[in-house]
Parts: C-alpha cells; sequence; structure tokens
C-alpha cells in the first residue's frame, strides 16, 4: 500500500499520478501494482526486455493495428503500441485495494453504440451472404463500441469501476486499470491469449456465449446450450485455429486439454486450454500469434481482410493484448498476455469507448448476435453504471455449475468426436510410418495457416517437412512429395493471383509426374485441372464434420469448404490420365481422388474435426511413395543436372 495510496490520493484530486498499472491475476488474493516511465515502440520486435534481475520488467498496451507487422490488412488508426517499462514492483491485499479505491457510482452521458443493432444486424447479414458463403472462411468476428462521456476524474471513474469489478465480476482471467497519460484502460477480460513459463506456451481459446440474468446460470438451460451443435462447432473452429497457431510456437505443436466451464457475472463460455514447448523469444510469440481468432477470425489473414471490408473504424486496443513481459529466477523469458476484451478505454478529455463483438459462423442469426454483444459488455457496463449489475447470491456464494457431474459429462462429450492426435501425449522420438520416414515433403501454404498443423502430422509420420508461402514455392526437385493448399477463396476466379499460381504450380507438378497431394483449395483447383465441374454449396461446409467413404473405408474428417468438385462416375479419364474419386452417392460431390502421381482430398486432414485424418495422410501418402519418386531420381542424377527451380505458376 506504501505506493498505492499517493496515487489513489492524486487521481481523486485530478491529478495525473504519473503512469502505473493495478492487476488482479485470476484467483489471486492481492493486486500487483507496477509504475515506470512509458516509452511508444513501433515493432513488437522494439518492446523493452532487458537482462537483469527476475521479475516482470514491461507491460506493452499492444493495438489491433499491430496486425501491419504480420502483412494483414486493418483499419489503421494509428493506436500506438506503448511500453511501461517497470522500475517498481509491489503486492496489495485483495482487502486492503478494496478499501481504498474509490467506492463511488461512475456517471456518464450521451450513451449509445456506434454502429445501432439494425445495422449491426445487417453487417452479421452481409458477412454470412458474402464471406462465409463465398469460401472466404470459417468464422469472422465483427466488433462494435458503445460510447460515452465519462462525469469527472476519467481516471477516479476507472479505479472506481476496478473496484466494481473486482466485486463483482467473476472468471475474469486478468481484471485491471491500466494508465498511460494518454489514456486509461479498465476491464475484466475472462481470456488468456498466450503466456510463456519456463519453456511451456500456453493458450486458451474461449468461444460460445451463453447469457443468463440470475445469480448464477440455470443448470437445465446450461446443459441445452452445451448441447447446441452451433455453440459447440464455433469452439472447435476457434480450437483449430488457435491449433495453427501452437504449430508455429511450440516446437512439437499443441496438446489440446480441457473443455472447460468458464463462469461470469452475467455469462458462461467453453474453453479449451493448448499447451505446448517452445523456445522462441516472447515477442516472436507474440507476433506468431497476433491475434486471437476468438476476435478476428479465420483463416486469420482472411479474417483481417473481411473485418477491414465491414468494419468503418478502427479497432484500437479491442482483440489486441496486454503483455507482461519477464524474466524468471534463471534468467529466462516470461510473457503473461490476456486479451483486451471487456475493457472500458477511457481518454483524458473523459470519452468513453467499450468496443464488443460476436463470433459469425454458418448458423448464426442476425439478432441472436446482436443480443451477445449487449451480454458480453454487459460486466463492464454495469460497473460503469451504463447496465443493470448481476443479482447477488442470497448467501454470498455462487454455486459452481463446473463442478456439476452432468455439466462435466457434457463438456466431456465434446471431445469424443475430435482427432486423438492433438489431445493425447505424443511421445517423443516414436517412429513413422514404414515407406514414410526420411521422405521429404513441401507445403505449399494458399494462405491457411492450417499447413502448420499439416506439417506436425507429416512429421510424426517420419516425413522431414518444409512449409512455403504459394508466391515462393521454391525448387521442388528436392522433395519426395509436394503438399499444395489450403486457403481461402473462390477456385473458380483463375485469373486472381493466387489461383492462377496454384494452378500453374499444380499443372507442373502433374506434367513432370512428380508425387503431389492437393488439399482443400488446392484440391479444388486440381479438380479445375482435371476438368471436374466446379459448385458453390447451397450450404457452406465450415467447420462440419461428416463420416465419407474414401476407396472404401469409412472415414470421419473435418470439412472447411464451401465449393466443391462434382464426379458422375468412380473412375475418370481426365487430361492428366486414369483418376478414381471418392465420392457422395447422392450429389457426386468429390470428397477426395488418386491418380498415378496425385491425390486430392477436399477436407482437411489436420483439422481436431479429422479423427481419420493422421490415417488419411497415411494411405495416400503411402501410395504416391511406393515408388522411388522424380526427387529421388533427381538426386542420384549428376548435380548439374538437378538445380532446376518450380514449374510456371501462371501468373
Amino acid at each position: 500500500m506504501d505506493h498505492l495510496s499517493p496515487l489513489l490520493t492524486a487521481a481523486a484530486a485530478g491529478t495525473d499520478p504519473g503512469p502505473f498499472a493495478l492487476v488482479r491475476r485470476e484467483g489471486a488474493d492481492h493486486l500487483d501494482l507496477y509504475t515506470g516511465a512509458v516509452r511508444v515502440v513501433r515493432r513488437l520486435a522494439d518492446i523493452p526486455l532487458p537482462t537483469g534481475a527476475s521479475g516482470p520488467r514491461t507491460l506493452a498496451l499492444v493495438p489491433y493495428r499491430q496486425v501491419v507487422e504480420r502483412g494483414f490488412a486493418c483499419v489503421d488508426d494509428s493506436a500506438p503500441l506503448e511500453c511501461l517499462e517497470i522500475d517498481r514492483h509491489e503486492q496489495v491485499d485483495l482487502a486492503a485495494a478494496l478499501a481504498a479505491l474509490p467506492d463511488a457510482a461512475v456517471v456518464t452521458h450521451n450513451a449509445g453504440f456506434d454502429v445501432t443493432d439494425e445495422e449491426y444486424a445487417a453487417t452479421v447479414e452481409r458477412v454470412l451472404a458474402d464471406e462465409i458463403g463465398h469460401g472466404e472462411g470459417a468464422n469472422f468476428v465483427i466488433h462494435r463500441a458503445l460510447q460515452a462521456t465519462v462525469q469527472g476524474a476519467p481516471l477516479r471513474a476507472a479505479l472506481a469501476a476496478l473496484r466494481s469489478l473486482l466485486l463483482r465480476e467473476r472468471g475474469a482471467y486478468w481484471t485491471f486499470v491500466v494508465h498511460t497519460g494518454t489514456r486509461t484502460l479498465v476491464g475484466a477480460s475472462p481470456e488468456r491469449h498466450v503466456s510463456v513459463d519456463d519453456g511451456l506456451v500456453l493458450m486458451n481459446p474461449i468461444s460460445g456465449t451463453f447469457r443468463h440474468t440470475g445469480a448464477a446460470a440455470d443448470r437445465a438451460d446450461l446443459l441445452r446450450f452445451l448441447a447446441d451443435p452451433k455453440e459447440t462447432e464455433e469452439l472447435y473452429m476457434v480450437l483449430d485455429e488457435e491449433l495453427k497457431m501452437m504449430a508455429s510456437v511450440a516446437e512439437r505443436g499443441g496438446q489440446v486439454v480441457g473443455p472447460y466451464l468458464k463462469e461470469m457475472s452475467h455469462l458462461a463460455h467453453t474453453e479449451y486450454l493448448l499447451a505446448g514447448r517452445g523456445s522462441k523469444d516472447v515477442r516472436d510469440v507474440l507476433r506468431e500469434t497476433m491475434f486471437a481468432p476468438t476476435v478476428t477470425g479465420s483463416p486469420m489473414e482472411n479474417a483481417c481482410r473481411v473485418i477491414a471490408r465491414h468494419e468503418s473504424t478502427g479497432r484500437g486496443y479491442y482483440a489486441g493484448v496486454l503483455a507482461l513481459l519477464g524474466r524468471d529466477p534463471a534468467g529466462q523469458q516470461t510473457l503473461d498476455a490476456p486479451i483486451l476484451i471487456r475493457t472500458a478505454e477511457l481518454s483524458p478529455a473523459g470519452e468513453l469507448r467499450v468496443p464488443v463483438g460476436a463470433t459469425l459462423v454458418r448458423h448464426s442469426v442476425p439478432a441472436a448476435e446482436v443480443a451477445e454483444t449487449h451480454a458480453k459488455a454487459a460486466g463492464v457496463l454495469a460497473a460503469l453504471g451504463l447496465g443493470p449489475q448481476a443479482p447477488q447470491p442470497a448467501t454470498g456464494t455462487v454455486r459452481r455449475l463446473a463442478d456439476d457431474p452432468q455439466v462435466q459429462a457434457a463438456l466431456a462429450a465434446r471431445n469424443a468426436p475430435l482427432a486423438r492426435f492433438w489431445l493425447d501425449q505424443r511421445p517423443e522420438g516414436a517412429p513413422g510410418r514404414p515407406g514414410l520416414t526420411g521422405r521429404r515433403a513441401l507445403i505449399v501454404d494458399g494462405e491457411d495457416t492450417f499447413t502448420g498443423m499439416l506439417a506436425h502430422q507429416l512429421r510424426a509420420l517420419g516425413l522431414a517437412t518444409d512449409v512455403r508461402p504459394w508466391v515462393a514455392p521454391g525448387p521442388l526437385d528436392e522433395y519426395d512429395v509436394v503438399i499444395v493448399g489450403p486457403g481461402p477463396g473462390d477456385p473458380s476466379a483463375v485469373t486472381e493471383p493466387k489461383m492462377a499460381a496454384l494452378r500453374g504450380l499444380l499443372a507442373g507438378l502433374l506434367a513432370a509426374g512428380q508425387p503431389t497431394l492437393a488439399v482443400c483449395l488446392g484440391h479444388q483447383l486440381l479438380c479445375g485441372l482435371l476438368e471436374l465441374p466446379l459448385y458453390r454449396r447451397d450450404a457452406p461446409y465450415q467447420g462440419l464434420q461428416r463420416e465419407v467413404s474414401i476407396f472404401g473405408t469409412p472415414r470421419r474428417v473435418g470439412f472447411y469448404s464451401t465449393y466443391t468438385a462434382r464426379a458422375h462416375a468412380d473412375h475418370l479419364h481426365t487430361p492428366y490420365g486414369p483418376v478414381e474419386v471418392a465420392r457422395d452417392d447422392a450429389s457426386g460431390a468429390v470428397h477426395a481422388l488418386r491418380g498415378a502421381s496425385v491425390a486430392g482430398v477436399q477436407f482437411h486432414p489436420e483439422s481436431v474435426l479429422s479423427p481419420d485424418g493422421v490415417d488419411v495422410l497415411a494411405d495416400l501418402l503411402g501410395d504416391l511413395l511406393s515408388a522411388p519418386s522424380s526427387a529421388e531420381v533427381s538426386r542420384q542424377a549428376p548435380v548439374s543436372a538437378r538445380h532446376r527451380s518450380a514449374p510456371p505458376v501462371g501468373r
């Protein structure tokens, strides 16, 4: 309390006490008070993390616009990357902090959403029809913001809101105030984005929102929510997307733990925990995971494009992160980064902004998504005097439905259809599959980082695997097999640069007879080259699991597609020779195909929705690599004959 008292005295007097942060982590009996100077940096790599004493060193406020570092689109509002360089850290007992924080109502006026309910519902309809309906992705988060003006000193209002959140909001990962002098953030974020401690990388995807108005959720209503296919699929999709991120920051990808129920004052969420070990600089971990699919969508790069198309204003710090960087006693880097949601931003002039968004999927109903934005904002709005407080239990203790046996059984049942590859502990050094161990694979990324998950599966099968972008696939002759795709977009748009490039790449591989596997978008483009007609599905297969017959074997796999090829027979003659197709008996939709040197699958064998995905890959690659490949023949040829580059890509 030594430093908190003068800080609160200055705030009460309406003067600026200097930069500080006051943070309570989930379950802690104290708050951490950090003070220091603020520095603005341009890139995540510039966030200061000096060597020396252990403990927290920097608290970074990372705005959404920082996605430009990855080359992704955004409405650029120039929100700065501010870093509180911590020179003092003390712990404040929770009860003492509650006694010291201002116990006063926050008063505001001129409150209203920048996008009306009707306008937001219309945006939902456009995204469903124009984006998900045209193959641009599986889910997207579109935000709106409640705006108001605070009466009185903004920092005092933020501290009063913090006290209210500490008393009334439960289930938050971080409850906090951060004051930099140029802005003040106050919130109760339920979601860890990423943390690193002793080399253990954790991510925490949260999705599915159960709204309630009582002191606790109704058990029967909650069980109905947990059985809702829309809510379940929404969680699976963000799980897949964060597994993609873990594939790039953890050496063997992420292992799935959970799901769990996160209970808060106005709502409950379902969540998973992803764990893996990594050795990257924590600033690189931040960069590779910008930003959570729970606040953007998937696939990530195209989700950012969709957001930029449908949001008229920048996001500020909404969907960004607070990132606490430090060092442990051994000198290793540490990171703890909650997502900036359920957070209000106040300017020194008293302008208040509370952004919130809903996850839009193929099952979305516009009115329900509007209601979800209101529910998600309810906790922080109540703390700011802009909504009713959640009812308090008569006994003072809320019954945890997460401990209810039926709720636990309903949560556990969600894992039954998922791929054990991602749920089970994978022994390090396990042998690969016969015939695949030691072979080399190149994955050409069509702008969907499912390719990172695919790479981990191929390595588990024994293949040495590289991943390269479609714009620069590089030399191909040193690889035994090339995997093309996946990615978003309309495969019939053959003059679009990415589609033209991937079609050209596939045409060159087919002509050379080099073993090739095409996945999702790659499969659709392959079907076009084989002269199979492409169709847009009446209902998108985004995040959909189905059991299909793959060349006589039933396989349960996950689809993320809006388009499909159709075939009238199981065996076809094509410009590149005969192929066999696995297709839907009723519609003719092609689920997979195989020929002399090529195979293709419309689904995602790497998805958590594909429990049979690894076996499908092993079967198809085993067939493709059963004979010596052109790469093996090339490696045996004189050096002077080996350095051919990639086939023409048709650009």
